[in-house]
């Protein structure tokens, strides 16, 4: 059985492939920072909005969740997303995200740390 914020990291992600921007933004401080390793650095809830945003491109992707480990504030998930365009080209991704809540029950995040690589 999963605890409970195990299940929030799974919606939130899900989320994230699914496009959900709504769920996204209702999961986040304002003063979100996400930090995708050798990438931007996205800080603030409207900065992340307008990336989401520019993010829907019309692809479809697939959610593997490995595993989810929760300590108090703080969480690791990590997987694989398969990805297939609109031609039906597909690709594949290696994917850990680090998270750093703001409090421990019903927090919100207020820092992603993520670490993607095309396999």
């Amino acid at each position: 059985m999963e605890a409970k914020n195990q299940q929030f990291f799974k919606t939130f992600n899900e989320a994230f492939v699914k496009g959900d921007i709504e769920n996204i933004l209702g999961s986040v401080t304002d003063d979100i920072v996400w930090r995708m390793v050798g990438n931007d650095t996205i800080k603030g809830i409207d900065v992340l909005e307008h990336a989401l945003q520019g993010m829907d491109n019309g692809d479809e992707f697939e959610l593997e969740i490995e595993h989810i480990i929760t300590h108090g504030k703080e969480a690791a998930v990590n997987g694989i997303i398969h990805s297939t365009n609109k031609d039906g080209e597909q690709r594949h991704y290696s994917f850990c995200d680090i998270y750093k809540l703001n409090k421990h029950k019903d927090g919100k995040i207020k820092v992603i740390i993520s670490y993607v690589l095309e396999i």
